[in-house]
């Protein structure tokens, strides 16, 4: 019998759309979802972990948001211990991040171990142990697959350290994502998908697996706009209802995307990069996929989303809690 997990990476009919078939699925993961209960009485949240769970829920949004986000933010990481202990090449990106919402490390990671990547992804396609799920493009959790994935690069020491620091909590590894292609992917945040209770407690590493430039689909993204506020299904026509998501919730999203980036002037920037680079964004930074110019290329590239302890962590399009390892 196919599990519900693999069904959702594939499946795209009618049942990704019912709110049932995901509490069948979450009933079915209890282990995964038993630390929300303490969770849910600590921020007031009164309903079942297995149940449906959206910004909706929320009558006032918590404001402990992450120190980074705070006023003053720029004075309290200069004065912070810590910081001076870091390469001069990541402080200036430390500081970078609080005012842009990025940062990027140039070759983080050595070529050797890009190529382990690689040639391990590749691998598990020819055996089948990975696939691509329903988006074509996407290979998700390639993590549970691969040690050199898991060790070497989604729980890195070093990168874990880094992220803890920028959101001053302990990061708990999420999922990887990755792609052999460019996405092409329209414009948004990654906190309508990984959301969490406080806002803001997720964040992104993308690390390029190859040269990346203007022709094979770059990733891009837009300074600044994780200043902006976060956009939930309350905030555009998702079509959600008691018992079921909205059968365009994510394609209204992206358009109101649109719509704000139309209205204010943020920079577009594109991330050029040589394999090895890793790029860290903020939970609310707009970024997407640029078209791919040269037909047939190929854009390796691995995302990494980190949760943090002690937040509640849903999807707010799909209203599913999120399956945490414990």
């Amino acid at each position: 019998m196919i599990s519900l997990a693999r069904m959702f990476r594939h499946y795209t009919g009618v049942l990704r759309g019912w709110k049932l078939t995901y509490l069948l699925h979450n009933i079915l993961n209890a282990r995964r979802l038993l630390q929300n209960r303490e969770l849910y009485r600590r921020y007031g949240l009164r309903k079942s972990i297995f149940s449906p769970i959206g910004s909706q829920d929320f009558k006032e949004r918590s404001p402990h948001v992450p120190w980074l986000d705070q006023p003053g933010a720029k004075d309290r990481l200069l004065k912070d211990p810590q910081f001076p202990k870091f390469p001069v090449a990541w402080q200036k990106e430390l500081l970078r991040f609080v005012n842009d919402g990025y940062m990027i490390l140039k070759g983080f990671y050595t070529e050797e171990s890009v190529a382990r990547l690689n040639a391990d992804i590749d691998r598990l396609l020819a055996e089948r142990q990975l696939d691509f799920n329903y988006t074509g493009r996407k290979i998700m959790e390639s993590y549970r697959h691969s040690e050199v994935v898991d060790k070497e690069f989604f729980r890195q020491p070093d990168l874990l350290n880094l992220l803890s620091f920028v959101m001053g909590r302990k990061i708990l590894p999420f999922h990887t994502i990755n792609f052999m292609e460019g996405s092409e992917q329209r414009p948004h945040s990654d906190s309508i998908h990984m959301s969490t209770e406080p806002q803001g407690y997720l964040i992104a590493a993308w690390t390029a697996l190859e040269p990346i430039g203007s022709d094979n689909g770059p990733l891009v993204f837009y300074p600044g706009s994780h200043r902006l506020p976060y956009i939930t299904c309350n905030d555009y026509p998702s079509g959600n209802t008691r018992w079921a998501i909205g059968e365009e919730s994510n394609r209204r999203y992206e358009d109101k995307i649109e719509e704000i980036l139309a209205a204010h002037s943020f920079e577009r920037q594109e991330f050029h990069a040589q394999a090895g680079d890793v790029l860290i964004w903020h939970a609310n930074l707009i970024h997407g996929g640029s078209p791919i110019l040269q037909a047939g290329s190929t854009r390796r590239s691995m995302a990494a989303h980190y949760f943090c302890e002690g937040v509640i962590c849903y999807h707010e399009i799909s209203q599913r809690p999120a399956l945490l390892e414990v």
